[in-house]
């Protein structure tokens, strides 16, 4: 007689019924403004999740909905009760201050273990209790798509112990830094010869990773100095001189005294196309302003003589062609400054290419008496990057990928051209000196007392050597930071007078005029503040918490690895070329730490084969890219879904913009097409769906969305015995269920410009109900098929909210969907007013439209009546109100507070309509308005907030 193993015992989880989106929404998007202190300045990486979000949803992913428990919480106002208790939880672990408060942090670890003893006591008699829920400590949990950490780190918080998991070893290592190494050395004080020497810091309390970020900061002064004079010559002060300050009023007070530099501004050279020049070098320059800080601002003059040309500094307001620089247009199109001549894209590439490429020194920015001094470069201006010998380049090569590095077409093909002489010589120096740091450090720990057992800190060592690793990590991450901030690709904020990252996006871009910073000074890029981050991020881990562990592991290989929570970030598709951009830090890093983590920096480059990335390039076709992504993608979730917890939903972040890739008459599939294929050939079904806003807003560039939120989905392993359901059937429960979802997500303040993106939750979470959906045919409905049919409801869905508008107001609607704001015949709107049961002539009254001449156009916002009162408006329509929104939000968020006041309950109706006009202007490729209609949306809970506070304000000063 054969027994049949019985199904696990679970219980709904409240990330499957709801979530205090609102709150965890808001500390998301704070959180993108804080940087001292934050993980994500341990070391840069790319689209990294809020820490708000993940610890949100991890826990919510771990504790039971109050109707799991029926016993405890009978009815639904019980339910609704509780439920509303632990949303309090979730609004307070969600705020920054609380990352590091241990009473916040105590409740949610509680309330994750009763859930946890429930699921342990529903399944004590089953054959995998002793794997899946033991008695005794907490499940483990796994991010298998590591990347910056947030998930891991979230976890380890929550008190679970996290392995992080990742192919890229640039990631491994910055998870090795943030959960992994801070555990291993918490509470200990630091080791270097300042703490020995002060009793009173030898007697202080050194908690989590205090003592292990104090020898962080020491032991980098010491690489600072060190380098200083290894290479300080290469950074010399600037003399002002009298003749200077001539006509510089503003340099008088500094002459005669030496400066320290805080950067050289640069523009790219090439020899000019015009004959009569041609053995001259002509700049390159983007612009010519150095600051336009208003009442400062300050510009570079080029003057030409007969010789060629030089640079003047001038102040004041600067003039047009200051702001153009030698440029032409968009693009890699400049002008020959002494002839005037166009400098094309295709010239300049094969100068690039022939190693012609040059660069000439614009202005030296100099630190003065709490401002900074710009000074002409000198005759001999190209002198300062005289040739050098950094004794090492590295040599690895660029991706020939047009998509996402653009200096390989210009001729900088591998890593060294990206950097001057000077700088390879400064890293080299510093990557070097983290090296060599390691021995000193070792000697002072000894001296300090831990003993020198030799165990190194890869086999989970925690003496001396261990420790003198531990610490070179965090120097050698801090020169990854230094490489961000010296390179020949940082620009020169010229509002913020500052050195800007490499990575202000997720791409190598090609820069013309770029700023090259002083790493040994104490202004904008230098390497103590760099390293600062590095110690500030340190101090705010978990180390105080669970263990952590980081390891190389690429996400389809087979393991012995047991079961976990499972919550991760995957690739989207190709959005980002994460082993490709990661070589930038990766050739510093392998020099600096290749003897302490041997494995993980074995090869030359970061491994790329095997990267769950469809890189076109790299598998010579789009086709070929989709296929290789659908397929690892596919194989990675199977073998995920034999190792998940089967007592939790598996949550899994998504945020790839859903869009249609023409290839010749060929579709190629999108990446959440290839993505949910591959989640449901792992046998997943979405559980739940929610809209989280994880990355930076960046609004509408060019007709095209770039998303601010991403989906949240929580899996389950679909039921054997599921049902099948016809196609018909599907679209039936589609049009019965998704009205209501699409509520939910416009009443979550979902941005308009991820609304069809996060609409794939619920459609997909009906879809995945079935085994199969079967066509007409016979054949079974596919991903793709779905998503057609999920997005033909969301528009009936839309359609329909049209209904609840007023007449005016639809027909407004319809007009804008075919003009926009411009002109038409006055017969078509005669005729669409008939239809919508109104009238050209009430449309005029009613201050929507002009009429004049035969045609008719819809007023602009700016257009309207500045003395609009809703109160007296006779004829008050949907449509005026959203349009004095907008007309009002180009003030600021209390301006269009003031108007929503003024509107009370009305303006709901108004921000409903927003959401309709922002979908027809995106499609119809209206960008600008489409980007004013995402905003009024993206800004409602602020104004809303202040809406509701003016009538207080207003009886305050009545009283007054």
């Amino acid at each position: 007689m054969t027994h049949e193993t019985p199904p696990v015992v679970t219980r709904k989880k409240l990330i499957e019924v709801a979530l205090p989106l609102d709150a965890i929404n808001k500390a998301s998007a704070r959180e993108k403004s804080i940087r001292h202190g934050h993980p994500s300045t341990l070391h840069l990486w790319w689209s990294r999740k809020p820490l708000a979000a993940a610890r949100s949803v991890i826990f919510a992913q771990m504790v039971d909905d109050p109707s799991a428990n029926p016993d405890l919480f009978p009815t639904e106002r019980a339910q609704a009760r509780e439920r509303d208790r632990l949303f309090r939880i979730i609004e307070d672990l969600v705020q920054w201050e609380n990352t590091t408060n241990d009473e916040v942090l105590q409740r949610a670890r509680q309330e994750i273990w009763q859930s946890w003893r429930r699921a342990c006591a529903d399944n004590a008699e089953h054959p995998r209790a002793g794997d899946l829920f033991n008695r005794h400590v907490l499940p483990s949990f796994h991010d298998p798509f590591a990347g910056g950490g947030s998930l891991p780190l979230e976890a380890q918080r929550l008190g679970l112990e996290v392995l992080a998991s990742d192919l890229n070893p640039v990631a491994v290592l910055i998870n090795k830094a943030m959960i992994e190494i801070p555990p291993h050395f918490a509470g200990r004080p630091p080791v270097n010869s300042s703490v020995r020497g002060e009793q009173q810091l030898m007697k202080r309390s050194w908690r989590g990773a205090q003592g292990l970020a104090h020898d962080v900061r020491f032991y980098g002064r010491w690489m600072r100095d060190e380098a200083e004079r290894r290479v300080g010559h290469l950074y010399p002060n600037v003399s002002v001189s009298a003749e200077m300050a001539s006509d510089r009023p503003d340099l008088a007070r500094y002459v005669g005294r030496d400066l320290t530099v805080i950067a050289w501004l640069w523009a790219r050279t090439v020899k000019s196309p015009n004959p009569a020049f041609a053995d001259i070098d002509v700049p390159l320059a983007s612009t010519f302003i150095l600051s336009n800080r208003k009442g400062k601002e300050v510009y570079v003059e080029p003057i030409v003589e007969s010789a060629g040309y030089r640079f003047a500094v001038k102040t004041g307001a600067p003039p047009e062609s200051a702001r153009r620089g030698t440029k032409l247009g968009r693009g890699a199109n400049f002008r020959c400054l002494l002839s005037g001549a166009p400098i094309t894209a295709d010239y300049i590439k094969n100068e690039g290419r022939a190693a012609r490429m040059g660069a000439t020194l614009t202005a030296i920015v100099a630190e003065g008496n709490r401002e900074r001094v710009y000074i002409a470069p000198a005759k001999e201006r190209d002198t300062l990057e005289s040739p050098l010998d950094p004794q090492w380049r590295p040599t690895t090569l660029l991706p020939n990928d047009p998509r996402n590095f653009w200096t390989v077409q210009y001729g900088l093909n591998e890593f060294s051209h990206l950097f001057t002489s000077r700088q390879l010589k400064a890293l080299t120096t510093l990557s070097d000196l983290a090296a060599q740091s390691r021995e000193r450090i070792q000697q002072d720990a000894v001296a300090a007392g831990i003993s020198d057992d030799g165990i190194p800190l890869r086999e989970g060592g925690t003496g001396a050597k261990a420790y003198a690793e531990a610490v070179s990590t965090y120097l050698a991450l801090g020169v990854g930071r230094q490489a961000n901030r010296s390179a020949t690709l940082n620009v020169w904020n010229t509002g913020g007078e500052k050195i800007e990252q490499v990575f202000a996006r997720q791409a190598i871009p090609m820069v013309w005029s770029y700023g090259e910073g002083n790493p040994l000074g104490n202004s904008t890029g230098n390497f103590v503040g760099q390293l600062e981050y590095t110690a500030k991020a340190l101090e705010g881990s978990s180390s105080a918490y669970e263990r952590g562990f980081s390891v190389q592991l690429d996400a389809r290989s087979r393991n012995e690895l047991p079961s976990s929570i499972l919550s991760f970030d995957p690739p989207y598709f190709d959005n980002i070329s994460f082993a490709d951009l990661s070589d930038f830090f990766y050739i510093w890093l392998r020099r600096s730490l290749q003897s302490v983590f041997p494995c993980l920096f074995s090869t030359l480059a970061v491994p790329k084969a095997d990267e769950l990335v469809a890189t076109p390039y790299r598998h010579g076709s789009k086709r070929s890219a989709e296929t290789f992504f659908l397929e690892g993608m596919s194989q990675a979730l199977q073998r995920l879904a034999k190792r998940s917890d089967l007592g939790f939903p598996v949550t899994v972040y998504f945020a790839f913009k859903q869009s249609e890739v023409k290839r010749g008459i060929e579709a190629v599939r999108t990446g959440w097409e290839a993505f949910l294929d591959a989640l449901i050939r792992a046998g997943f079904g979405i559980s739940g769906t929610w809209p989280l806003r994880t990355e930076r807003p960046t609004g509408v560039k060019k007709g095209t969305n770039v998303l601010a939120s991403s989906i949240v989905l929580a899996c389950r392993p679909r039921a054997s015995i599921s049902p099948s359901a016809t196609r018909r059937e599907f679209h039936d429960a589609l049009r019965r269920e998704f009205p209501q979802a699409i509520v939910d997500l416009q009443r979550s303040n979902i941005a308009p410009v991820d609304l069809a993106q996060a609409s794939i939750g619920p459609g997909m979470a009906i879809f995945t109900r079935y085994r199969t959906v079967v066509n007409a045919d016979g054949s079974s409905l596919s991903v793709r098929g779905a998503l057609a049919l999920i997005n033909a409801t969301l528009d009936e869905v839309l359609a329909e909210q049209e209904g609840d508008f007023d007449a005016d107001s639809r027909w407004a609607l319809t007009w804008f969907d075919e003009y926009g704001f411009s002109e038409a015949e006055y017969d078509r709107a005669e005729t669409l007013s008939k239809a919508k049961n109104t009238s050209v002539e009430g449309l005029v009254r009613a201050g929507i439209i002009e009429s004049r001449r035969g045609t008719v156009r819809i007023l602009r916002p700016s257009e309207l009546d500045a003395d609009w009162d809703p109160a007296t408006d006779a004829r008050l329509t949907v449509w005026e109100m959203t349009q004095y929104l907008i007309r009002a939000i180009a003030s600021g968020e209390k301006a269009a507070a003031a108007v929503a006041d003024k509107l009370g309950s009305r303006a709901e109706a108004a921000r409903d309509l927003a959401y309709r006009l922002y979908l027809i202007s995106e499609r119809k490729r209206r960008a600008t308005d489409a980007l004013q209609y995402n905003s009024l949306v993206q800004s409602w809970p602020e104004i809303a907030r202040l809406a509701r506070e003016r009538p207080a304000l207003r009886q305050e000063s009545m009283l007054g």
